[in-house]
């Protein structure tokens, strides 16, 4: 499975499109076609170096350390965001060495990077690289800070970054769940914010941390959210270690983090179709988008799986458009010969 996010910018217009399942959807076409001309991304985040979240990386993407990664057709990145972990992690293979490799030359060079958080680890990795520290210092970006170069006066979006935490990368062994990439991007269309939780695989532990974090610096407002983009492709892991027989009890500070969607959120499981019964092992699991569904009816919003969009026989990428009206569901409806419609989320307050 592979999740492409992109983000247009039009007079503050921003269109996000989730495309999941390379065995479903030709995913590099489908990105060409976003970029249209533009051979470029202003910026490609990984948030770790699992399989499924970089597969096929180094057959689109151009990529500076090596010229058997470059040429005609390939999509440049001008910044890399990953997470300390690919930078420190030794024995990846396939697209995640690839990856690493690219990461770690723009960093070496000091350009189109940038990291999160600054564990022991990642020192000793500049000493080993006879790199002061002190250089490449602004080219790293701790939890609890926003993201340089992106404000809503300017670009119209900021990026607060919730997770990795540095001492979750000091161990032996890197956890890349753990120690992925979590943020919460807010747009502004003219007066109107609309919040994005973007959580990659993060395990309810970590979720759990992140609020107490959170909570303690008194900065509750930036869990708040209108689209939740859930972990771990609807795995109960992300709620509580227990699975529940009908529907998983999230632990009280999971629990408290869902209950900071606004009306009309948008919940988004970027997994194949949701089974209606059984026990499956790896996710989506049914038990925890029955608790995802019931956020959603509290709030009076919307919880969507981007492998039944529009159907599960024909599923198509999931754009949200988010405006000075919020956000908006795009539905593909055929009526004849047409028609293209829209579905806008009940509107906050």
């Amino acid at each position: 499975m592979v999740l492409s996010l992109s983000l247009e910018v039009h007079s503050l217009k921003f269109t996000l499109s989730f495309f999941l399942g390379q065995d479903h959807i030709d995913l590099a076409a489908a990105v060409q076609d976003k970029l249209g001309k533009q051979d470029y991304f202003d910026v490609v985040a990984f948030t770790h170096a699992d399989d499924d979240h970089v597969h096929g990386a180094s057959e689109f993407f151009h990529l500076d350390h090596a010229k058997k990664y470059q040429g005609t057709g390939r999509v440049k990145i001008n910044e890399l965001w990953v997470p300390a972990a690919i930078i420190v992690e030794e024995g990846l293979e396939n697209d995640a060495r690839i990856i690493q490799a690219e990461a770690r030359y723009r960093l070496r060079n000091g350009q189109g990077i940038r990291v999160f958080s600054r564990p022991d680890r990642l020192r000793d990795w500049f000493t080993e690289e006879n790199i002061p520290l002190a250089d490449r210092e602004h080219l790293i970006t701790d939890a609890g800070l926003l993201i340089p170069g992106f404000t809503k006066s300017g670009q119209g979006v900021e990026f607060f970054v919730h997770s990795p935490f540095a001492e979750r990368l000091d161990g032996e062994l890197v956890d890349r769940n753990d120690c992925s990439l979590v943020v919460q991007a807010t747009f502004q269309s003219n007066s109107y914010e609309t919040r994005l939780i973007l959580s990659a695989d993060t395990t309810c532990e970590i979720l759990s941390d992140m609020v107490e974090v959170t909570k303690y610096h008194e900065n509750e407002a930036r869990l708040g959210w209108d689209i939740f983009k859930l972990p771990h492709h609807c795995s109960y892991h992300s709620l509580s270690e227990e699975k529940g027989e009908d529907i998983t009890e999230p632990i009280p500070e999971v629990k408290w983090l869902f209950e900071q969607g606004a009306r009309g959120g948008i919940i988004v499981s970027t997994s194949d179709p949701i089974p209606s019964h059984g026990d499956d092992t790896q996710p989506p699991h049914r038990q925890a988008a029955n608790y995802y569904r019931q956020v959603a009816d509290t709030i009076k919003g919307q919880f969507k799986v981007t492998m039944e969009h529009p159907t599960p026989t024909n599923p198509a990428p999931l754009v949200i458009t988010i405006d000075d009206s919020g956000a908006t569901i795009k539905k593909s409806i055929t009526m004849g010969s047409v028609a293209v419609t829209s579905v806008r989320a009940p509107r906050a307050g």
